[in-house]
């Protein structure tokens, strides 16, 4: 059954009035087919108009939508399950909320990383919610320089709402193991490509988040902090989340218009969770042409413009 979240009660509904008159005219001799296609168009209208105007807050709450689709279901999909996970940072354990391995993309071998996130409860748990801890991290550079050594491209999903704050993680080093990455990445060899598509948060997103092309879905965010964090901190109460969401500057458009992203990726109108097929074309078309396009660029070139663009990154005097 699918989650409606509170601005999109009015297209639910919509729906279910189109489903109890399609029944009305299954059940009876009423020829209802004028009402549907008026109520259809109706729906349209509204969908777009939800979709159109909405507030920074509330494509915060579409990023952590129930429904929508995780790394893996992405990976799945663009590699045709082809899809060979690779286990272990070598040191400490296996990281269940970092997943990377090797896959084909319409027959080209690519590494694909990503966070991952439980769609249900006890998977939530067993992945820890989408946080890293350390040795997700180190699992995940490994996998990086396994990529670069055998030339294939990298493609990193982000979907977290944090690196794991917990006092093991720290202990075990997680601030070195994000910054190691961070380092590492810049001058990675091979094509990478990084892809938001759900909650990009502080130094969990950017452990993973560095590369030629950084991309957001357009109902995602990317910030050093959550709004609930923010308002916590500023108020001492989440009651300001809405205010701080606006002020953070966190959406696809003000990451893009600030050039902190290179591209926003549309969705289909109502959002990736309501159309997960169509969502996962639209990623494979985008990351088969990228990859086209990285490996034209000689590995010099490439690796110069990448440090070039992060180093113009931010303001200052």
């Amino acid at each position: 059954m699918s989650v409606y979240l509170d601005f999109e009660e009015p297209i639910k509904a919509l729906e279910e009035q189109i489903l109890q008159t399609k029944e009305i005219g299954e059940t009876s001799d009423v020829d209802m087919n004028e009402t549907v296609l008026a109520l259809e168009k109706k729906l349209a209208e509204k969908t777009n108009e939800i979709f159109s105007g909405l507030t920074p807050w509330q494509r915060v709450q579409l990023s952590r939508h129930p429904d929508r689709p995780y790394t893996l279901a992405y990976i799945n999909s663009i590699s045709d399950n082809t899809f060979q996970e690779y286990h272990g940072d070598r040191s400490v354990k296996d990281d269940k909320a970092m997943i990377g391995g090797f896959g084909l993309l319409d027959g080209e071998t690519v590494m694909f990383i990503g966070q991952q996130k439980g769609i249900n409860t006890k998977m939530r748990q067993y992945r820890n919610f989408g946080m890293p801890n350390p040795e997700g991290y180190r699992k995940a550079l490994r996998l990086m320089r396994l990529a670069e050594k055998f030339g294939k491209p990298i493609v990193t999903f982000i979907d977290t709402p944090g690196a794991f704050p917990g006092l093991e993680a720290e202990e075990r080093g997680q601030g070195e193991a994000i910054a190691r990455n961070i380092y590492e990445m810049m001058r990675l060899k091979v094509p990478v490509i990084c892809v938001i598509i759900g909650e990009g948060a502080s130094g969990g997103a950017l452990g993973i988040g560095v590369g030629d092309k950084v991309v957001m879905l357009e109902n995602t965010w990317y910030s050093v902090i959550s709004p609930e964090s923010c308002s916590s901190i500023l108020w001492r109460s989440w009651d300001y989340k809405e205010i701080a969401a606006d002020a953070l500057k966190l959406t696809s458009t003000d990451m893009k218009n600030n050039k902190l992203v290179d591209e926003v990726i549309k969705e289909p109108l109502n959002g990736a969770h309501r159309n997960q097929d169509e969502m996962f074309g639209i990623v494979k078309k985008y990351l088969k042409e990228t990859i086209k396009d990285l490996q034209k660029i000689k590995v010099e070139d490439r690796i110069n413009q990448r440090i070039e663009k992060f180093c113009a990154m931010g303001v200052w005097e």
